[in-house]
This record gives structure tokens, C-alpha cells and sequence, in this order.
């Protein structure tokens, strides 16, 4: 939290001051008390003291004084609001291993669950982009707010050769970039790429791609999918069988989500997939501002006042 005002805060020296005051005053009632009548026959004429409660009007009072300084002093607080626009692409990958099903029913097919139920969290006038790649990136579909589009989309995936993630992170920032709001403004834009493996193909490296996106100011979350234990399985000339290993390799994710400012994450199992990508979509359906909550600590503080005020008026028309 800041404050506008903060010189301001300087008046809460009252409010130990205050206490100071108020605990000296009850120690001299005592001693006046004591002057002129026995303190040990008072319970005689006194049918019960005062108790603890008799401080709680003061300290209601004193609390209320605290927010009422602190909300001279203007603060403010960064606090999380709904985005109205934005753009985001899912960056798929389609390579071969992607049909692996250590990941059930498979990588691909997981990979589209989850994207379906990111698509449920962000706000509806977003727009959604699907990226394909394999040993070259395609745009399945343009950015749009048809959310039927993109389902229709990411349900006609299919798995191919090739890793080109480079290229999929050029294309997808690229993509997001020539959009214009109502107002002639770039929105924000992100890209959410879900892959297994490293680079295999594609014209422009990781690295490359990294730094041009992070240059548009296009954040990268990726997700590396599937277990060391993953396999496909190859049909050959002949009719055999090829068995190939395929275990996630994230180090390129990582590198990629570091540079462009994005984040990563690791999916072992298809849930894990799909509660990270519905975090994902919460999170960039909400951007952080700074705004001045003064109000809540004006509204606080009378709020405060009235009822140290009522409590202290029934306190002192009960007690004698």
C-alpha cells in the first residue's frame, strides 16, 4: 500500500498519546477515590466495579481515530479488476509424440480438453487464436471472439511431424500484435504454448523467437506435457512395429517463458493440465491496478465513531 499524503500519517502520534493520557487519568481516579472513603469497604457501597468493558467505547474510539488519519493520508492499493480486452493465442503443439498416452486419452487430446476449459474462464470479449505446429506453424484460426470457432478449431488437431516451437511463438505474437481495440490501442496480448519435446524443424529458434516476442512485449506461458515413461508407437514398411521413447524435454520452455516474461509449468496428468490452464484464464482476465481507497477507511472510521459514540453514552448512563 502508498499514500498521496503521507506526511499526513504523522498525526497517528495522537493515538499513543491518547492512551498515555487515558491510562494516567485511571490511575489517578484511584488515587482520588481512595481520599476520600476505605477502599476496602467500597464493595459495600458499590454493588459490582467496573470491568474491561468500560475501556472498549475508548478503544473503538481510538481505532476509529486511526482510520480516520490514515484515510486524510489518501492511501492507495493495487488491486485486481476484469480486463475488457485482450488477446490470446494457444500456441498447440501436433507433433508425433503428442499422440502419446501416458498423458490420457492422449497428449493431444488433453491438451484440447484443457484448452476448452480455459476458453470457459476468460471474459467473453476476448479474443482467442489457435496456433498449430509441427514441422512448420499454422494458424487453425485467426483471433476472434466466436468462441464456437475456436472450439471447432482445437477439435480438428491433428498430430503431424516436427516440432517447429520457434515459429509458433513468431506467429502467435505476430498474430496478436496487428489487432486494434475500438480505439485504435494494440490490447494486451499473450500466448499460452503447450508442447513435450524440443526443437525439431522450423526456421526460427527458440531463442530468436524468445527475444522477438518479449521486444512486442508478448508474454509466453508454456506447459510442458506428458512423463518420462511416454511412447509412441510407429508402423514400418513391412507392418512392424517401431516403439519410440518420447519424455517431455522442457528446458526450451522454460528458456522461452523466462525471456518473453511469461511463466512455466509442468503437466504430468491431464487434471493438472487442466487446472493450470484455468488459472491461466483467470489470471489474464484480470490486470493489477493502483486506485485510492480512501473511501474505505473514511467509511470505516465513521462507522467506528457511531459506535464508540453510542457504546460510551450507554456506558456512562448506566454507570454511577
Amino acid at each position: 500500500m502508498s499514500f498521496q499524503s503521507p506526511f499526513a500519517l504523522a498525526a497517528l502520534v495522537i493515538v499513543p498519546l491518547l492512551v498515555a493520557l487515558y491510562v494516567a487519568h485511571e490511575r489517578r481516579r484511584g488515587r482520588y477515590a481512595s481520599r476520600w472513603g476505605t477502599p476496602a469497604l467500597l464493595p459495600n457501597v458499590i454493588d459490582r466495579a467496573p470491568g474491561r468493558l468500560r475501556h472498549l467505547p475508548l478503544a473503538i474510539l481510538l481505532v476509529a481515530l486511526t482510520a480516520l488519519v490514515v484515510g486524510v493520508a489518501r492511501p492507495h492499493a493495487t488491486v485486481s479488476v476484469r480486463r475488457e480486452e485482450a488477446t490470446v493465442l494457444l500456441a498447440i503443439d501436433v507433433s508425433r509424440s503428442m499422440g502419446a498416452t501416458d498423458v490420457k486419452p492422449t497428449r493431444l487430446a488433453a491438451a484440447q480438453l484443457a484448452a476448452y476449459a480455459f476458453i470457459a474462464k476468460v471474459p467473453e470479449k476476448y479474443r482467442i487464436g489457435v496456433v498449430a505446429f509441427a514441422s512448420n506453424a499454422t494458424v487453425a484460426v485467426a483471433p476472434t471472439t466466436d468462441r464456437e470457432l475456436v472450439r471447432a478449431a482445437i477439435g480438428s488437431l491433428e498430430t503431424g511431424e516436427g516440432t517447429a516451437i520457434g515459429d509458433a511463438v513468431v506467429l502467435s505474437a505476430s498474430l496478436g500484435r496487428r489487432l486494434r481495440t475500438s480505439d485504435g490501442a494494440v490490447p494486451p496480448t499473450s500466448v499460452l504454448l503447450i508442447s513435450d519435446g524440443a526443437r525439431d524443424g522450423g526456421r526460427t529458434a527458440p531463442q530468436v523467437a524468445a527475444r522477438r516476442a518479449r521486444a512486442l512485449h508478448v508474454p509466453v506461458y508454456t506447459v510442458a506435457l506428458g512423463t518420462p515413461n511416454g511412447v509412441v508407437r510407429h508402423t514400418l514398411p513391412g507392418g512392424y512395429r517401431e516403439v519410440i521413447r518420447v519424455p517431455p524435454a522442457p528446458a526450451t520452455l522454460r528458456m522461452i517463458a523466462r525471456t518473453t516474461g511469461g511463466e512455466f509449468f509442468t503437466a504430468l496428468d491431464d487434471q493438472r493440465l487442466r487446472k493450470i490452464y484455468e488459472e491461466l484464464g483467470s489470471r489474464l482476465g484480470h490486470r493489477k491496478e493502483d486506485r485510492e481507497v480512501t473511501d474505505v477507511f473514511a467509511g470505516g472510521s465513521a462507522l467506528l465513531l457511531f459506535v464508540g459514540g453510542a457504546l460510551s453514552a450507554f456506558w456512562f448512563r448506566r454507570v454511577p
